[in-house]
């Protein structure tokens, strides 16, 4: 087995390692709501987060085709098999220390990063390594980091907030009006039978969340080792492939082969069922105290969301939807009850996260070139 293909081998390896801890980093922001309100055990909302996970890591490609041909521009920088190993390594790296602290970043957003760092060092700090929305047919077609980064990295957050404040107000609109009426609509109003309702279908809304999650997070490692595969047959270090690698081409299509969707979504499914404890406190309990009706609102929010946003293919951040999924809520419930310097942190490991992997991932691509092994 050749070096060039070794290293091909490690990719796979390192994009399903990064899947993984994308499964336990992100399971809270399928299941938080969920567990906070008490809907479910931790055990059987993370069991629910996983088994849904894999369903909606199999539902579409069109993310997975965003990363893998829509971020770098292969005729200013050659994509290898170091460049993205050290792309993944500063997503890793970053995700880890954000979940030591218990912070809710972005996984999407540290694979970007980790992407476009590795893509700079490779060009020798050339932007136009990165594909921009820089022509009018790009425009039009709405390629690029602007399009399929910039836009969703502000709009998402936005909309997850919206659409929380506004579905949580409906429905307290909804109840109090019940509550006005007397009577046995009034009976069924009040919190007792409002949380029992709501209680079940949480659980429903919860389901919704681990599927959307599945459809957006796991196809970004899909287009990773999609854009290796791509990569190392450009290069020819797959033309004489040993008959036990041989399903490792990549394919004359422009879609993602089975075997990485099916792998990606079984990687991903068991990082969920693994668990992530400290982002789930932080979101679950500390910028809002929840009930179903909270956990419901939210979580349905986010996740419409995350499921459009797949639909398009823009590799949209769980992360994001859901925390201000929640503020939302909690705006709509009292805006006093929210943790502002809770929320303050949260937000600055947002905005730190694109450059912080894409910094640790030009750092390690730099000094793989200094050593002469780029």
């Amino acid at each position: 087995m050749t070096l060039a293909l070794t290293l091909v081998l490690v990719v796979v390896l390192t994009a399903l390692v990064f899947e993984y801890i994308n499964g336990f980093h992100d399971t809270a922001n399928s299941i938080a709501t969920v567990v906070a309100t008490k809907v479910l055990t931790p055990t059987q909302a993370v069991m629910l987060a996983a088994g849904m996970n894999l369903i909606g890591a199999l539902a579409g490609t069109a993310v997975a085709k965003t990363i893998s041909s829509g971020l770098i521009d292969d005729q200013v920088v050659t994509v290898t098999s170091q460049l993205i190993i050290c792309a993944l390594s500063g997503g890793i790296i970053w995700n880890l220390i954000t979940w030591w602290f218990g912070l809710p970043s972005s996984s999407s957003h540290a694979l970007i990063g980790g992407l476009c760092g590795a893509a700079l060092a490779a060009a020798d700090n050339s932007f136009d390594a990165l594909i921009w929305a820089r022509e009018a047919e790009h425009w039009t077609k709405n390629q690029g980091i602007f399009w399929k980064v910039v836009v969703p990295m502000i709009s998402s957050p936005l909309a997850g907030f919206t659409l929380g404040l506004v579905l949580m107000g409906s429905l307290m609109a909804i109840i109090s009006a019940m509550n006005g009426a007397g009577g046995w609509i009034a009976r069924i109003s009040r919190p007792r039978w409002v949380n029992a309702l709501f209680g079940k279908a949480q659980i429903v809304s919860a389901a919704y969340m681990g599927f959307a999650h599945g459809t957006n997070d796991a196809q970004k490692t899909m287009g990773i080792i999609a854009l290796a595969l791509i990569g190392a047959e450009a290069a020819g270090t797959l033309d004489n492939l040993p008959g036990w690698l041989a399903f490792m081409h990549p394919g004359d299509g422009d879609g993602i082969e089975t075997w990485i969707v099916i792998t990606c979504a079984i990687v991903m499914a068991a990082g969920t069922a693994a668990g992530g404890w400290r982002i789930i406190k932080t979101l679950g309990h500390k910028m809002v105290k929840l009930h179903p009706i909270h956990g419901f609102a939210a979580e349905t929010s986010s996740a419409t969301i995350l499921t459009l946003a797949a639909h398009f293919g823009m590799p949209v951040s769980t992360t994001h939807s859901i925390s201000t999924a929640i503020m939302g809520v909690g705006v709509a419930k009292n805006p006093r009850a929210l943790q502002w310097t809770v929320i303050q942190k949260i937000v600055w490991a947002w905005i730190l996260t694109i450059p912080a992997a894409g910094g640790i991932a030009w750092l390690m691509l730099k000094g793989l070139i200094a050593l002469g092994w780029s």
